[in-house]
């Protein structure tokens, strides 16, 4: 079982205001990236963020981590709940295509271009734990290297908003201009 996980506790400081609450087509960023894994995950919760239209969860093991503290969260509870692995990806990756978990499977792998993207084991838990309670370089790529994660070139990258210029970029490419 395959439990999706939007990564929505960063603080928009390069977009200027609440990013997972930015409008794309009359459709917040936050609900798009919901739906985008609630179309290939039996369940989907949203890390980093109280309020969402699905469960919540707070960045573990503090607010703060980046990424890796969002995937901790999602990880202790996809192991708690029963579930086999993890698809993580921004609450920014606007355009995640429907046949992203399988592009990745099987875990652990991530997408090469945007690492945030990613089909994670729930028994990674321990050594991110381990990881982020040390002094070592945290980053997503670290991760994946101590895991064994494989990179993957996907043939549909996501957009990745992390500007209002992004965001205009992209509700320009929706009306094909």
């Amino acid at each position: 079982m395959i439990l999706g996980a939007v990564l929505a506790g960063g603080q928009s400081s390069r977009f200027g205001s609440d990013k997972a609450m930015a409008e794309l087509d009359g459709r917040t960023l936050l609900s798009r990236a919901v739906e985008a894994l609630q179309a290939q995950c039996d369940a989907v919760v949203v890390v980093g963020r109280e309020e969402a239209p699905v469960p919540t969860l707070p960045d573990r093991p503090r607010p703060g981590m980046g990424p890796l503290g969002g995937i901790a969260a999602a990880l202790h509870h996809a192991a708690e709940a029963g579930y086999d692995t993890v698809l993580t990806c921004p609450v920014d990756a606007v355009g995640l295509v429907g046949t992203v978990a399988a592009d990745l499977a099987p875990s652990p792998a991530y997408c090469a271009d945007q690492p945030v993207i990613g089909l994670w084991p729930a028994s990674a838990r321990a050594p991110l734990d381990a990881m982020l309670a040390g002094t070592g370089k945290h980053s997503m790529r670290a991760f994946a290297g101590l895991i064994g994660a494989r990179a993957v070139q996907l043939a549909v990258l996501p957009a990745n908003i992390n500007t209002p210029a992004d965001l205009e970029s992209a509700e320009r490419r929706s009306h094909g201009l």
